[in-house]
């Protein structure tokens, strides 16, 4: 009997023609909203790694230009028109010449089991910013943990990287953190906890976190721009 421990996430892997076809099909809807309502603002969001290279082989520089590719650089074409770039972040990858490696063995994971590594958001939108010249939104960014102590960590560490960026002149226009309530992740259920609020799945009652009230904390950094 198949209990659905060994099931995949997704049922399909990526290939270059379904990509295609996404890339298409935005390109499509970009246009035909823009000719009925031209000042709407159109654009998509990436999920993008922090990577970083595990050491100097060209094998390993090759493979982090080719995964930065992959998850970037091609689709600069489809959005040059865009009037914004979504971002999605999470953690960072370190790549060496064999591919994607293991966080190290006394680095701290997340309840996702990736590692916590908020810097990364700086890292990426900075690294973006260099090839996109428009105005970027997070659109997710944020840690699976029970422990609201290192949510709270997280949050200043990604926060004041976006701030870092915005006094460089980087043309941040917003920052969305995944997520408001404790939410159904995939796979996992409603065993990870990302929410700033708790939920009780019985009586449905919310309970705020203070990582909530730290988020707020930061509510003017768009006045900065």
């Amino acid at each position: 009997m198949n209990t659905g421990e060994n099931a995949n996430t997704f049922l399909s892997q990526r290939t270059e023609r379904g990509d295609q076809i996404i890339i298409e099909a935005h390109e499509a809807a970009r246009d035909a909203m823009k000719e009925r309502c031209p000042h709407l603002k159109v654009g998509l969001t990436l999920s993008l790694h922090d990577l970083q290279l595990a050491d100097d082989s060209s094998e390993a520089k090759e493979n982090v230009e080719k995964a930065w590719n992959e998850e970037f650089v091609h689709y600069l074409p489809a959005i040059e028109k865009d009037d914004f770039l979504g971002v999605q972040n999470y953690t960072r990858e370190i790549i060496g010449k064999n591919g994607v490696q293991k966080a190290e063995e006394d680095a701290e994971l997340t309840d996702m089991n990736y590692e916590n590594y908020p810097e990364a958001l700086e890292h990426v939108i900075r690294k973006v910013a260099q090839k996109y010249k428009g105005e970027l939104f997070v659109t997710e960014n944020g840690i699976a943990t029970e422990n609201d102590v290192r949510r709270i960590k997280f949050i200043r560490t990604a926060l004041d990287g976006v701030k870092n960026c915005i006094e460089d002149g980087i043309p941040v226009i917003g920052y969305m953190h995944w997520s408001l309530l404790d939410n159904f992740e995939w796979q996992k259920g409603y065993s990870m906890k990302f929410g700033l609020i708790e939920v009780d799945r019985v009586t449905k009652q919310r309970f705020p976190k203070e990582s909530l009230n730290v988020l707020g904390s930061y509510s003017d950094l768009g006045r900065q721009r």
